[in-house]
C-alpha cells in the first residue's frame, strides 16, 4: 500500500460560506478529516458519509489533544494510504501550527498540500465593520498571538515599538492576556484613549462586539464576562465599526 496525502486546509473564520472552493474540494475528497474546535460543523456535512471524522479541538486553557498526538494521527492515517484533510480554523499558517505539521509530514516522506484559508485576523474585524487598514488612519497592521504572551520581562513582543506605532494591532487568542497587553502598551506610552474593540464568535450569527479604550477595556471585559474566542483590535480603526457596521447579526454590548 502506498502512502496517502495530507491537505492542511484553512476552513476560514467561522461562517462556512467563507471557505475557499479548493478547501471545500479537500473536504469532499477526504477519507479522514481531522478538525479543530473553531471549524464550523456545517462544513463536515460536505464530507463523504464514509469519511472518518476526528475531533482534535483545543481551547486556550484546555489542550485535550496535544500537538504531538495530532501529528501522530496525521502520519498514521497517511501511511495507511488514506487522503487526510487537516481542517483548521482560519488559515493553517497563521498561528495554526500548520508549519509544524508540514515539517513532520516531510520528515516521514508524506506528500502534503497547503490550502490557504481566510484568516480571522482580517475577516472577523471586517464582519464587525472594522478595516484593519484605512487610508490616512492606518497603513499597516500587525497580528499577534495572545496565547504566547508572557510578562513584561519575558515577552518576545516589542511592546515599546507597538506603543509608538500607528499600525493596527490585531491580537488573536488574547482575551485572557488583555490586562498584560493593555499594561504594556500604556507603560510604553500608547495613549489611554486609543480605541479598542473585541469581537467574539466573529462571522457567526451570535457575533458580539465590545468596544472601549485602552484605559477602560479591561474593566469592561470583566464586567461583561467577555471570553474567548475573540479577536482584539487596537487602534483608531476600531472606532469605525460604529460607522461601517454592516453584518445583520452584529450585537453591540452596552454596559451600564
Amino acid at each position: 500500500m502506498g502512502k496517502g496525502k495530507v491537505y492542511l486546509t484553512g476552513a476560514g473564520p467561522g461562517d462556512p460560506k467563507l471557505i475557499t472552493v479548493k478547501g471545500m474540494e479537500t473536504i469532499q475528497a477526504a477519507d479522514v478529516i481531522v478538525y479543530d474546535r473553531l471549524v464550523s460543523p456545517a462544513l463536515l456535512e460536505y464530507a463523504s458519509h464514509s469519511a472518518e471524522r476526528i475531533y482534535v479541538g483545543k481551547a486556550p486553557k484546555d489542550h485535550t489533544v496535544r500537538q504531538e498526538e495530532i501529528n501522530r494521527i496525521l502520519v498514521e492515517h497517511a501511511l495507511q494510504g488514506k487522503t487526510v484533510t487537516r481542517l483548521k480554523g482560519g488559515d493553517p499558517f497563521v498561528f495554526g501550527r500548520g508549519g509544524e505539521e508540514a515539517s513532520v509530514l516531510r520528515e516521514h516522506g508524506i506528500e502534503f498540500e497547503i490550502v490557504p484559508g481566510v484568516t480571522s485576523a482580517i475577516a472577523v474585524p471586517a464582519y464587525a465593520g472594522i478595516p484593519v487598514t484605512y487610508r490616512g488612519i492606518a497603513s499597516s497592521f500587525a497580528v499577534i498571538a495572545g496565547c504566547d504572551l508572557a510578562g513584561k520581562d519575558k515577552t518576545s513582543v516589542d511592546w515599546q515599538r507597538y506603543a509608538r506605532s500607528q499600525e493596527t494591532l490585531v491580537i488573536l487568542m488574547g482575551v485572557d492576556k488583555l490586562p498584560l497587553i493593555a499594561d504594556n502598551l500604556l507603560h510604553y506610552g500608547k495613549p489611554a484613549d486609543t480605541p479598542v474593540a473585541l469581537i467574539r464568535w466573529g462571522t457567526y450569527e451570535h457575533q458580539e462586539i465590545l468596544a472601549g479604550t485602552l484605559s477602560d477595556i479591561v474593566s469592561r471585559v470583566k464586567r461583561a464576562n467577555f471570553e474567548n474566542p475573540a479577536v482584539i483590535v487596537i487602534g483608531p480603526v476600531a472606532r469605525l465599526h460604529e460607522k461601517l457596521a454592516w453584518y445583520k447579526h452584529n450585537a453591540q454590548i452596552e454596559l451600564q
